[in-house]
């Protein structure tokens, strides 16, 4: 399981974006953006729907191209060229063991049981064992509470439980760090607190980084160690969920919290 306890001192920086500019076309997403991460930091992302959140989690995870700028992840750099990145000499990328990132949708293989769905990655990618995929598996899925499941097919859960399941399959991985991109807003609003509460848990017992992009302002006041406001691309807050989420000194900040308070 987990090979650090939380409460470390924060080491180097683990997610640097310098200059970082994304662009579909002629609608610039991502504006010039620099963020650094440390090791082990839990970092919410919050903004209003096409401020770049989700753009960001992709960048670094190395699923879009970039036009301007770096990134690197766990010390190693995410390339992609203007007009589209190749990683040389290889199929994959090299951060897809360092970045695990669980989705809106649940993206689950509706054929393979819960287990299969779990060590599929390790065996494939990784090229573990079976026994150690296996053990892996059953870890994870204790850790979030679906071990008795593990025979199940997707169809067979609720979302809650294949949101879940997602999310042991992430861990399988044993990533550096973790991207959550509003993982519960495809969720029937009595399944997001048990989804939130594995996150929680995660967050709370490993010392993994962790970015989370959410709409949900307590879930972030309670997980973050930093909140950052973001808008047009760029991030226009950064500071402690009390500084972001209390008692904000942005105005824009605070007119987007007041938006979603009436919600």
């Amino acid at each position: 399981m987990s090979d650090l306890t939380h409460g470390l001192p924060l080491a180097s920086p683990q997610i640097v974006l310098n200059g970082v500019v994304k662009q579909f076309g002629a609608n610039r997403v991502i504006d010039h953006l620099d963020l650094s991460i440390p090791q082990g930091q839990k970092v919410a992302l919050i903004g209003p729907s096409g401020s770049g959140k989700s753009t960001v989690l992709r960048l670094i995870k190395g699923l879009e191209p970039y036009q301007q700028g770096r990134i690197e992840v766990a010390g190693a750099a995410v390339p992609a060229p203007a007009r589209g990145w190749r990683w040389p000499g290889t199929k994959k990328a090299p951060v897809v063991h360092r970045v695990g990132m669980v989705f809106q949708q649940f993206n689950l293989f509706p054929h393979l049981t819960v287990q299969e769905n779990v060590t599929e990655a390790p065996l494939r990618v990784l090229k573990l064992d079976r026994d150690e995929a296996l053990a892996r598996a059953h870890d994870y899925l204790n850790l979030v509470g679906l071990g008795h499941k593990a025979d199940a097919y997707p169809a067979q859960l609720s979302g809650g439980q294949q949101q879940r399941v997602a999310i042991a399959r992430a861990l399988a991985m044993r990533p550096q760090v973790m991207l959550f991109d509003e993982v519960t807003s495809a969720l029937d609003p009595e399944l997001v607190g048990e989804v939130l509460a594995v996150i929680r848990a995660i967050a709370h017992e490993q010392q993994m980084t962790m970015l989370l992009v959410t709409h949900e302002m307590k879930f972030a006041q309670d997980i973050a160690d930093r909140v950052l406001f973001m808008e047009a691309g760029k991030i226009v807050a950064d500071g402690t969920p009390e500084e972001i989420l209390v008692h904000p000194e942005n105005e824009r900040t605070r007119r987007f919290l007041n938006v979603v308070e009436q919600r």
